[in-house]
């Protein structure tokens, strides 16, 4: 018999502006830009760059040294709030609609762009 596994949920989602909070990249601020749900890990730009070799291939006749960015845990991340100017954590609002929003804690103002 199969289980049924607990679906993943991160807390962050694609485009979402977020500050690291631990690791070598600490405290910058930058926008996610891929989500792994199965992973609980982001791809965030600029943060955690690696640097890869590349062999020739059809594509890519060239090959050599390439950089790009490796994935991240999501618990290493909160939402920035523009704001308050730094990581924060969030609550979730319904509003008179039905939709929800995602609501700073310490100032109230609304983190979904």
């Amino acid at each position: 018999m199969k289980k049924n596994k607990k679906q993943n949920k991160v807390h962050v989602k694609k485009n979402d502006r977020v500050q690291v909070m631990t690791g070598a990249y600490k405290g910058v601020v930058s926008d996610v830009y891929k989500v792994f749900p199965k992973e609980n890990k982001i791809l965030v730009k600029d943060v955690n760059v690696v640097t890869k070799h590349q062999k020739p291939t059809q594509a890519n006749q060239q090959g050599g040294i390439i950089t790009k960015e490796a994935k991240i845990d999501a618990s290493n991340v909160l939402l920035y709030c523009d704001k308050c100017g730094h990581g924060v954590r969030y609550k979730k609002q319904i509003n008179d609609d039905g939709t929800k929003t995602r609501i700073c804690r310490k100032c109230g103002s609304s983190l979904d762009y």
